[in-house]
């Protein structure tokens, strides 16, 4: 009977070793709240004293038996509290930990031991947030949920785009109403160009303009310029488009001041002009100068244009999208008021901590450290700011190239016409001859 039970045992083990496998990747929820939640939850459960301990969030308490001026009485310890925490709450493919503070704590102690619980709780990454005075909440992520993000849903809306998924297993949402301009920042193969060519797959569709500039010879944006209602592709037509498109800006503030409205979403339909999306690629093209009193002149010139837009484009109908591999004050003053105005941030893989803090520095400090964090590997993987001015890790859907000039032609239709944009241009042509 001894060897029948024993490979009885083992052919057991080894079904429960096929089955947990297939689980695990058909159903990773389910694999998660069965066998990685509970052996996640004893190991917070077990090593919390220890962690707060070894990194400082447990706080001395006196003896019970003092002198007066709060002198030890010899031979009794001075005892480290751990702050209480919850029972750990599973979440999706993950759990969360409610910690009470010590009189005098702050949360930015939490931020700092966040890497000694991942390793402590064996987890991907740890978020700390303080939901209310007093309370920390720790958030940890069992894998990483962006290594094989799903295919996210999110309602079709006006110059609203669905860009990819969060890390929170969400539909990542660039909606232009809300969050009227961007700034992207990433380094070559980091994902910049594949969020750009998304960004126009989802605006392809809807009635809007879509006006390019890249002076890199239009590489990147040619490609669409079926879709596109301009396209510039050095600096001296970036100037002609932008200051066709300010001349337009003041044309729809009269339009408003005589409607009495503040902007073009309150005029009547038949009034409202057609909102324009501005896509920037290298925007270190249009900043930097050969030192030529005409190159100064151009970059000075784009510079105001854009800083223009920027200001008083958002309840015109004028949005910018500003994309570029380096950003930093050494392009020119106009960078940062131009960030400034630049509400929604997004951060791929950069090549120096300097762009990483130009673009997320002055939002969250913590969100630099993060994007800093991303590998070359991890490509579209970006962190992203959030209209209620939090942010996160997000990867956009992988959008191929010859998919996205085929939408772009697919809706070549829906192409407005910029009047004053065509002149502009073709004023520059005749001027160069």
């Amino acid at each position: 009977m001894g060897p029948i039970l024993l490979a009885f045992a083992l052919a057991v083990a080894a079904w429960l070793l096929v089955v947990g496998d297939l689980v695990r990747r058909h159903r990773p929820a389910w694999h998660w709240y069965l066998t990685g939640y509970p052996a996640a939850a004893w190991r917070v459960v077990f090593t919390w004293r220890r962690v707060a301990l070894l990194n400082d969030l447990a706080v001395s308490r006196l003896p019970a038996r003092t002198l007066v001026g709060h002198l030890l009485v010899k031979g009794d310890p001075v005892r480290p509290v751990a702050p209480r925490i919850s029972f750990p709450r599973a979440t999706h493919m993950g759990l969360s930990v409610v910690v009470r503070l010590h009189a005098g704590q702050t949360p930015a102690t939490y931020m700092q031991a966040a890497d000694a619980l991942v390793h402590a709780w064996k987890v991907h990454a740890v978020r700390v947030t303080s939901p209310e005075r007093g309370l920390v909440l720790l958030t940890a992520t069992a894998t990483d949920p962006l290594l094989r993000p799903g295919l996210a849903s999110a309602p079709a809306e006006l110059l609203s785009a669905l860009i990819g998924a969060l890390e929170t297993g969400g539909a990542w949402v660039m909606n232009l109403r809300l969050v009227p301009h961007w700034l992207i920042a990433g380094a070559t193969r980091s994902g910049k160009s594949t969020l750009l060519a998304r960004l126009i797959t989802q605006l392809a569709p809807q009635p809007v303009a879509l006006v390019g500039i890249d002076c890199k010879g239009g590489m990147e944006l040619g490609l669409f310029t079926e879709r596109l209602s301009a396209l510039a592709t050095c600096r001296r037509e970036a100037v002609a488009v932008l200051t066709a498109l300010v001349v337009d800006m003041q044309d729809r503030m009269n339009a408003c001041r005589t409607a009495g409205v503040r902007s073009i979403w309150e005029l009547p339909d038949k009034l409202r002009p057609v909102p324009v999306v501005v896509l920037v690629d290298e925007i270190a093209e249009l900043y930097l100068s050969d030192g030529t009193r005409q190159s100064k002149a151009e970059a000075e010139q784009c510079s105001t244009l854009l800083l223009r837009l920027a200001q008083l484009g958002a309840a015109l109908g004028l949005h910018l999208v500003v994309a570029g591999q380096r950003v930093g004050s050494d392009l020119g003053p106009g960078v940062t008021a131009l960030r400034a105005q630049l509400g929604g941030r997004i951060c791929h893989r950069v090549n120096d901590p300097g762009t990483a803090e130009m673009t997320l520095g002055d939002l969250n400090k913590d969100a630099v450290t993060v994007a800093q964090a991303i590998t070359a590997q991890e490509r579209g993987v970006a962190v992203c700011t959030g209209p209620d001015g939090g942010w996160a890790r997000a990867r956009s859907h992988l959008t191929p190239t010859d998919e996205a000039v085929a939408t772009a032609r697919k809706h070549s239709g829906m192409t407005p016409e910029l009047p004053a944009i065509r002149r502009a241009l073709v004023a520059l042509e005749g001027d160069g001859k």
